[in-house]
């Protein structure tokens, strides 16, 4: 299977720009006979919005941008982020899994970052879940930048089955480590290691880079394939397109080899986590 990851710099607000940019690169990706191509999280939007978000949301059953998106997965699967309106109204921080002119799946980020320099909360619903779902590639699920730090995300992904874990990421960078990286893009890489590992699985995990409204976004897109060993690492500075193939048979061969899987009792923790909610206190 070969995997791209494109890291770019959306333009806030800018939808005409975004699409016609996702549009270029999945060409080249076809031409490539890429697989799966990936982009960061509100790739058709750009991150900091706050009061455009509304104006920026769109409905995927409606939206023409959405169907040229779908028409784009026709031979290659695709992944991007949005602003979804649903059809309640309400919007949230989305992203779409599409294949062969369809919809697979979209994920609603579940945990919105609203501190600091964070405000997700004050403009967007909360998602309601984590499903796994079926790829022409096996079983996956979606994670969106801060769902991925709740390592209870994953254990959901996990237990659904997932061998292909795919996080969309708009992650800004802080401080400078020796290696000329973030000081926070190991907290990411350490995520990814982890979760790899202990979940015998492929991580994918796209970020964006470039400067909007003040933040400078951190980049080090990456794969850590089922043994939890880097395989691929993106600039964490420069817009780039990382190309990788892998070979899905690592996910049974490391099951095999290390039975967490096998070994995996989620009615337990069902039942432990019905009396730890049932006897919560602040």
């Amino acid at each position: 299977m070969k995997i791209a990851l494109a890291q770019i710099a959306p333009r806030l607000g800018d939808l005409k720009y975004n699409l016609k940019l996702h549009q270029n690169i999945a060409a080249k990706a076809k031409k490539e006979n890429v697989d799966l191509l990936i982009f960061p999280e509100l790739s058709l939007t750009g991150y900091t919005l706050k009061d455009l978000t509304q104006d920026a949301a769109i409905n995927p059953q409606k939206d023409s941008a959405f169907k040229k998106l779908r028409t784009l997965s026709q031979g290659m699967s695709l992944v991007f982020g949005f602003v979804e309106e649903a059809e309640d109204g309400l919007i949230y921080n989305s992203s779409a899994f599409l294949s062969q002119g369809q919809t697979l799946h979209i994920h609603r980020k579940v945990f919105l970052p609203t501190y600091g320099m964070f405000e997700e909360g004050k403009f967007f619903a909360q998602g309601k879940n984590f499903r796994t779902f079926s790829t022409p590639f096996g079983k996956a699920g979606m994670m969106i930048c801060y769902d991925f730090l709740h390592y209870s995300a994953s254990y959901l992904l996990f237990a659904g089955g997932s061998g292909l874990n795919i996080i969309t990421s708009a992650a800004p960078g802080r401080g400078v480590a020796d290696d000329q990286s973030f000081a926070t893009s190991s907290m990411w890489e350490l995520m990814g290691k982890t979760i790899s590992r202990f979940s015998s699985a492929f991580v994918f995990y796209c970020n964006r880079v470039g400067l909007e409204d003040g933040k400078v976004f951190a980049g080090g897109s990456f794969i850590y394939n089922p043994a939890g060993n880097l395989f691929a690492l993106a600039s964490y500075v420069d817009e780039d397109y990382l190309v990788a193939d892998i070979d899905l048979e690592e996910i049974k061969t490391f099951r095999k080899k290390w039975p967490y899987k096998r070994d995996d009792k989620p009615e337990i923790i069902l039942e432990a986590l019905k009396r730890i909610v049932k006897n919560y206190e602040d």
